[in-house]
């Protein structure tokens, strides 16, 4: 059985969906696994580096993937009616391709994939379930991106974030509020704290109160008896009502007047980025204050967000970069790799060195998107609406 790593050819991608790890534990279950010449460079992971482990380098994408039985990608693949430029029109028909899919946005392409014949799994549809936390991509790339995110914002701030008592005077602490508890905002937490900031939180969802003291953080809370149901059962933060809304702006407005640096989390899985800092509330916040939208992506928890570019609005500077993971593509890279690794191992059959998945597993069922020349997902189908 024959897996490719192509090189990641969408704008500003760094990652690569494969370390020299994963590499060496396919290549001891006996698969052959071909990595496109130069996939890596970005990340720091050399050709020499999986060539060691047993890859073949191959000279481009298409020899690449010519015959690939599976294809490991971190971000999808692009399509063009010009077949040479399409990624997708070089992947063979029955050909399995993994990787974060965006398949709750982009579902053109996941109609593509069902009309080339590829059978996909988009990775960040991963259940929410204990034993696929080790297999969960949303989880491994927002903790880097909620801890580079803190970085960026120290790098745009004018001040310094810990109190330092200094013989000309003493400088205060930098107070950073940061908006969505999940994995990004807990790490984004934990990083300003350990930089030395007065931290602050908030969520919809009320269990994130406890983590987020446990931090060293303060909590936000808007309404109490709201919050109770604002969680999914997947544990996702649900779309709240108006009233609730209303209520999160009023106290989040006055909150942000007082705070030197925002990091705004918040996503809704298939929707939109909710609007959590209106322009009113950047008019109100002090200058030089600094904003980062890990949200800008998908439109942004800010409305003066700009995906790719640090913009000053009314005196506040607002990060909106993109691929926050791919600025710690290393790390990301490896993560990405070991989160793929996990999924697969559970279906390896070691003895005939093949893939055979359990089309029962919750797994399987949760992230498999398209199969024998269908759109399979129930997210997608409507089933699961």
């Amino acid at each position: 059985m024959k897996i490719a790593i192509p090189k990641e050819r969408r704008p500003g991608e760094t990652r690569i969906a494969g370390s020299p790890d994963l590499v060496k534990k396919l290549v001891g279950f006996g698969f052959e696994v071909i990595v496109e010449k130069g996939a890596g460079v970005a990340a720091s992971m050399t050709d020499a580096a999986f060539k060691e482990v047993g890859a073949n380098i191959a000279k481009d994408e298409a020899s690449t993937l010519a015959d690939a039985d599976v294809v490991l990608k971190v971000q999808r693949p692009i399509l063009e009616e010009d077949e040479t430029k399409s990624e997708l029109a070089l992947m063979k028909r029955g050909a399995i391709l993994i990787g974060h899919l965006g398949a709750l946005y982009n579902r053109d392409d996941v109609r593509a994939y069902a009309e080339a014949g590829i059978t996909t799994f988009a990775m960040e549809l991963m259940p929410r379930i204990s034993r696929a936390q080790s297999m969960d991509i949303l989880s491994s790339q927002s903790n880097l991106a909620g801890y580079r995110a803190v970085l960026d914002a120290s790098v745009e701030f004018s001040s310094a974030f810990p109190m330092m008592m200094t013989a000309a005077g003493t400088i205060a602490p930098a107070k950073v509020f940061v908006m969505g508890a999940g994995v990004a905002g807990l790490q984004a937490i934990a990083t300003a704290r350990r930089l030395g900031a007065v931290v602050t939180a908030t969520d919809v969802r009320p269990a994130t109160r406890e983590q987020v003291e446990s931090l060293g953080a303060k909590f936000l809370q808007v309404d109490a008896e709201a919050m109770k149901e604002a969680e999914t059962e997947g544990g996702y933060a649900k779309e709240m009502t108006e009233d609730f809304r209303n209520k999160q702006r009023a106290a989040v407005h006055e909150h942000l007047k007082k705070q030197d640096i925002v990091i705004t989390t918040a996503l809704i899985p298939g929707r939109p980025a909710p609007e959590l800092v209106t322009e009113d509330m950047v008019k109100d916040m002090k200058p030089g204050s600094v904003i980062v939208d890990l949200a800008v992506e998908a439109g942004g928890n800010c409305p003066l967000s700009q995906l790719g570019k640090v913009v000053i609005k009314h005196g506040v500077k607002i990060v909106g970069h993109a691929n926050m993971p791919g600025r710690l593509a290393t790390d990301a890279s490896t993560l990405f790799a070991k989160n793929i690794l996990n999924f697969l191992n559970p279906h390896i059959d070691k003895e005939n060195k093949t893939i055979n998945f359990d089309w029962d597993d919750e797994t399987v069922k949760g992230t498999l998107v398209t199969r024998d020349g269908q759109v399979v997902n129930p997210a997608l189908t409507g089933e699961g609406a």
